[in-house]
């Protein structure tokens, strides 16, 4: 008899958090239940253990302060099978255990879709003897790991921390003595599984290299929380009747962790996308796009806030544009809704149209993960990702998105830097030889005479330097596609994965699946690259290095960059991952996205930074400075042509002294008050003076509770 494997397992969770289910305005859409994929081994039998532990994650239960392990929740049983799992409870540590795996599923579930490949946790880095990384099979989610009004996601660990606490404020919406359990809130749950999924693509940006970086991780994190939630049935339409369909409104979808805010004597949600309470009143008031808001503002979680109103901006403005025709069918022409509840057909239609609207925005702000910087991420550069990857995936763009993302952002005072223009075109990365062409040009317009310049139009001159680019560039992945030998060289990709050398076998690049297994995807993405990283070092690619944004020649590279053995500056393929490119030529094009960085060794006292770059300095490789600059570049490959398609590149080479100073600056406090999260003096902005570099996360969070 054949054998029937259920695609979806159905499981009960709080829709916001247990603090709904004592107020009789929302009791109804206190309990949801959430599809998550059914987990299945090679042989179609089901692979969660009970825990659960599964493919991605493992729900550990210890109690830490109790001393106490609590009895893991097996999802299989019959019993629990035939209700949808274990009604929601905030006493019954099972329906704990099965709510983080639940919300945990849901979120990988969304990424994974809107990637179209695996996801991958951050890669396990092991110094001693030798540097080198393993590949994370599960994230460890421990549910309540603390006594503490905290929850944050450990890089080091690998794991999400749940902290419970006592309520100590005492109002209409809190009880003192009773217990918040972090792991209860859909929000909290959600937030910190965007920092794990994040820092799986982009675990370099946990280095605070500018004031954006942090406070983008708190915001990407908000933002797929908010979004999330539009997925959900009874949930949004109980918010869209409330507010009579007005979604820029104060309403509950846009506001995070309502019982943790309330319960810390914030009167109100943690995160509140559109507004907040007025000090003076206490009632809620709008938050209006300002293009100013940005400045004077540092602290991660107040600056983020600024990101998650723009993006929550662009979707408002799509949605208040697709439904404009269901108010004038529904008002006779007018518009303007009579008093009263709106009509549960019009409630219906409206939710229909929020709730693809939310899909397509939080498709559009994971796929943007793509298209960043590997490192130096700014709001600006998060703009132009999200409207290329958009771009790239949908050329088509009927709803105006885009073009929502562009108003939205540039109300807020959002822009990317170095940019003449901000429409949607201005603001796609740029092609391999269109790179590489305005580069050259830059490079001329910075020296030489301005008559000259002025002589010499840009439009020429750029379509000149692209056709050169395009013909040379044929030479260059001639060579790529022949393959390099691996030579044992230190500083190799397979040196750093732990591989034995093997002299005489040639490498190449291969394509790489986005489903399947996911160690062995890992390890093919692995194996990709050294033929890059060879084909990058190769003396015959100056040129493609030079456009990548990369700095190999030894005399011009200043001494404080890294180097091998040979002198030589050192490159790192820091990444190559499949992305699922072109969908709507219906070819199913996947390229690889592959991020190059290099290192340079930075100093606190300007000085001291001079005199270590001295011409003739030699620097052991294990010496480390003050703080680590990089830069390099993002870009996408081919894998069966070899083209080179958008290029990313940081702001500056790593012999660029200006973005040195530039972070130098940041991170001591030079040009800004020294009162963000992470201000606590230059010695600890050291990597191994600093107590808290492993536990970013725990330290934000922790400062987002005074």
């Amino acid at each position: 008899m054949e054998k029937h494997i259920p695609r979806n397992r159905c499981l009960r969770v709080y829709s916001f958090d247990p603090s709904l289910a004592s107020d009789i305005a929302t009791w109804g859409i206190n309990e949801i239940t959430i599809s998550v994929p059914w987990e299945i081994d090679e042989d179609g039998e089901s692979r969660l253990q009970p825990g659960p532990i599964g493919e991605y994650i493992e729900v550990i239960d210890f109690d830490p302060a109790s001393e106490l392990f609590y009895k893991p929740v097996d999802l299989n049983d019959r019993n629990l099978l035939g209700q949808n799992g274990l009604p929601a409870s905030e006493t019954n540590p099972q329906f704990h255990q099965q709510m983080v795996y639940a919300v945990a599923m849901a979120t990988i579930d969304h990424f994974e879709k809107a990637f179209g490949r695996k996801v991958f946790w951050a890669n396990n880095i092991i110094r001693e003897p030798k540097y080198r990384e393993q590949f994370v099979e599960r994230l460890r989610i421990y549910s309540h790991a603390l006594r503490a009004q905290n929850a944050f996601y450990s890089p080091s660990k690998k794991a999400l921390l749940f902290g419970y606490f006592p309520v100590t404020s005492k109002d209409e919406k809190n009880t003192p003595g009773t217990t918040v359990f972090t792991c209860l809130s859909h929000d909290i749950i959600v937030h910190e599984m965007s920092h794990a999924l994040l820092d799986g693509i982009h675990p370099r940006f946990n280095e605070a290299s500018n004031p954006d970086v942090h406070a983008f991780h708190e915001a990407f994190a908000d933002v797929v929380a908010i979004f999330q939630r539009f997925s959900y049935e009874g949930v949004l339409e109980s918010q869209i009747s409330r507010t009579r369909g007005d979604l820029a409104g104060e309403n509950l979808l846009a506001q995070l962790a309502q019982q943790f805010g309330r319960a810390t004597g914030r009167g109100t949600a943690l995160h509140d996308a559109l507004g907040g309470l007025d000090p003076k009143t206490g009632h809620w008031i709008p938050r209006l796009p300002d293009p100013k808001a940005l400045e004077g503002i540092y602290e991660p979680h107040a600056r983020g806030a600024i990101l998650v109103a723009a993006v929550f901006r662009a979707f408002t403005l799509v949605y208040h544009h697709r439904v404009a025709d269901l108010f004038r069918l529904s008002t006779g022409g007018t518009g303007i809704l009579p008093d009263g509840a709106i009509h549960p057909d019009l409630v219906g239609c409206l939710a229909g149209e929020a709730r693809e609207i939310a899909a397509r925005i939080l498709r559009m702000c994971i796929r943007g993960l793509d298209y960043c910087p590997p490192v130096d991420l700014t709001f600006g550069d998060y703009l132009r990702a999200v409207v290329t990857a958009d771009w790239e995936f949908n050329r088509e763009d009927p709803d105006d998105c885009r073009v929502a993302f562009v108003q939205s952002f540039r109300e807020w005072g959002i822009a990317p830097a170095g940019i003449r223009s901000m429409s949607v075109d201005a603001l796609i990365w740029d092609e391999y030889a269109t790179a590489g062409a305005k580069h050259d040009l830059r490079e001329m317009q910075g020296t030489g005479d301005g008559e000259t310049k002025k002589r010499t139009p840009d439009a020429q001159m750029l379509s000149s330097r692209r056709r050169e680019y395009r013909e040379n560039y044929s030479k260059h992945k001639r060579l790529l596609h022949q393959g390099y030998y691996e030579t044992g060289e230190e500083d190799a990709p397979s040196e750093r994965s732990g591989r034995k050398s093997q002299p005489r076998r040639r490498r190449k690049i291969q394509s790489i699946k986005g489903w399947g297994d996911r160690k062995a995807i890992w390890a093919s993405a692995q194996d990709s690259t050294y033929p890059i990283w060879a084909w990058l070092n190769d003396p015959e690619n100056e040129e493609v290095a030079s456009v990548l944004n990369l700095e190999l020649d030894p005399n011009i590279a200043p001494p404080t960059v890294y180097r091998n053995s040979r002198g030589n500056p050192t490159v790192e393929v820091h990444a190559v991952r499949p992305i699922l490119r072109r969908p709507y030529e219906l070819t199913g094009e996947v390229s690889l996205v592959v991020e190059v960085l290099q290192r340079r060794r930075g100093f606190f006292d300007n000085d001291e930074q001079q005199v270590m770059d001295k011409p003739g300095q030699i620097h052991d490789r294990t010496y480390r400075g003050d703080f680590t600059y990089r830069a390099g570049c993002t870009f996408f490959l081919n894998p069966e042509t070899l083209d080179i398609y958008s290029v990313i590149r940081t702001p500056g080479t790593i012999s660029n002294d200006v973005e040195l100073a530039r972070m130098r600056a940041w991170l001591t406090g030079e040009e800004i008050p020294l009162h963000h999260a992470f201000d606590r003096g230059p010695l600890s902005l050291s990597e191994e003076a600093d107590p808290y570099r492993n536990e970013p996360f725990a330290l934000l969070h922790e400062h987002d509770e005074e």
